[in-house]
């Protein structure tokens, strides 16, 4: 290489490893968030189950889980690429052809780019936490995460960023609305169904949340980091770093108000749970098109998304499904709505990122990108809900989910880790 060369990798590197540590901080935004929303009496339950997921994806992600999504392989899985063992290709070295060549458009070290899509592992992973909280055994969680990671996240993420199938069919998913977040929301939904409401929740019981202070401080914090998440996704600093962490902060910021101002209309009451609600998922709807879109369409989708989360919550009240944090409305719903956003809203390359997605219907493209994503999203969401019903099964045949309702009314936190309420 050049020392041109040589300096852009270095740039290009520091940038993905900067924002693969504001995507790992993102666990003290779920921390807070989740542990904010649910029960005093579970706390060190929950703050465990968190700190487990991490650990446990990091290392499975590092044994299994990156080499399936992202080695070579086939159009349905990749094959190799197993504790990072391989070369990787990279622009700036043609003189060999490594093992994973999906991730060959950016030269950075291959640790750097291990480490950025760790976190997007991780972050699908913790998705789930929330919605099964508090009255799910802590063995069963952790199964369930290891299964996740090594598996199905791999599988779904090989299809539209290793090389697969929905990759050659022009899906596009820049920063993973259906990859990471339809798929952590499927299975989180398909937990909630197999495992049951906590004790309590069908007679109307009140859930009183620990700290919603602690809950607004994690939604800030991940309000932050996102800029990273999507602006990172780029994998090296160009010109479009500004316009899509401008994009994402649009989308959240429009997001939020209407959630607020919505259930105000509706309910008389300015609901901060829901303004909450409807910024995070304005973050969730924009990764996906982030990169493609205009300020306008980011500040639309994310409207669009405020206004879903408080409907998405509505119907699953009304079906009797028990989610604590919000989970399945924010990270299901607005991420399916992200995807196909995509094809109604993108502009190609606007924002000077290539390769880009073809014109969406309301630039003028026509039906096909929307017809893609369509396609995507409903392959992505059905193949996590059929493999996540086969292992929550499982555990549940081998391992039992619930805990007993005496354990739901004691809670956890004494009877599992012998800490008493403060």
């Amino acid at each position: 290489m050049t020392e041109t060369q040589e300096l852009r990798v270095a740039i290009d590197t520091i940038w993905v490893v900067i924002s693969a540590a504001f995507v790992f901080f993102m666990s003290a935004g779920f921390l807070l968030l989740e542990s904010g929303l649910c029960q005093r009496k579970n706390l060190v339950s929950i703050l465990i189950k968190n700190l487990s997921v991490y650990a446990i994806a990091a290392i499975t992600y590092w044994i299994v889980g990156f080499g399936l999504q992202f080695a070579q392989g086939n159009s349905f899985i990749g094959s190799g690429g197993f504790l990072l063992l391989g070369q990787d290709n990279s622009p700036a070295t043609k003189d060999y052809q490594g093992i994973f060549p999906a991730l060959s458009y950016s030269g950075v070290a291959l640790s750097a780019k291990f480490l950025f899509h760790l976190g997007f592992a991780s972050t699908s992973a913790i998705i789930i936490s929330g919605a099964v909280a508090e009255r799910i055994k802590l063995i069963d969680y952790l199964c369930f995460t290891l299964l996740f990671v090594a598996f199905i996240y791999p599988l779904v993420g090989h299809w539209a960023w290793g090389g697969g199938w929905l990759q050659q069919l022009e899906f596009y998913d820049f920063a993973g609305s259906a990859i990471v977040h339809t798929s952590g929301g499927m299975a989180a939904l398909i937990g909630i169904l197999c495992l049951g409401p906590r004790s309590g929740f069908q007679a109307g019981a009140t859930f009183r949340p620990s700290s919603i202070r602690s809950a607004t401080i994690g939604c800030v914090i991940l309000w932050l980091c996102w800029w990273f998440f999507n602006a990172g996704s780029l994998m090296g600093v160009s010109s479009a770093v500004g316009a899509i962490a401008l994009n994402t902060n649009l989308s959240a910021a429009t997001g939020a108000l209407a959630g607020l101002l919505l259930h105000w209309m509706l309910k008389g009451q300015a609901d901060l749970g829901k303004m909450i609600n409807g910024l995070l998922g304005g973050l969730v709807a924009v990764t996906a098109p982030c990169a493609y879109i205009s300020p306008g369409a980011a500040a639309l989708i994310g409207i669009c998304a405020g206004i879903l989360v408080i409907y998405a919550e509505q119907w699953m009240l009304a079906a009797g499904l028990d989610d604590p944090v919000c989970a399945v409305p924010v990270h299901l719903a607005c991420g399916v709505w992200g995807t196909v956003a995509l094809g109604i809203f993108s502009q190609g390359g606007i924002n000077g990122v290539s390769p880009a997605p073809r014109l969406g219907l309301l630039a003028g493209g026509g039906p096909f990108q929307f017809g893609v994503q369509l396609l995507g999203i409903l392959a992505v969401a059905g193949t996590v809900a059929l493999l996540s019903y086969l292992f929550w099964m499982i555990l549940k045949m081998s391992l039992g989910l619930r805990l007993s309702n005496f354990e739901q009314e004691k809670g956890m936190d004494v009877l599992q880790h012998g800490v008493g309420e403060d």
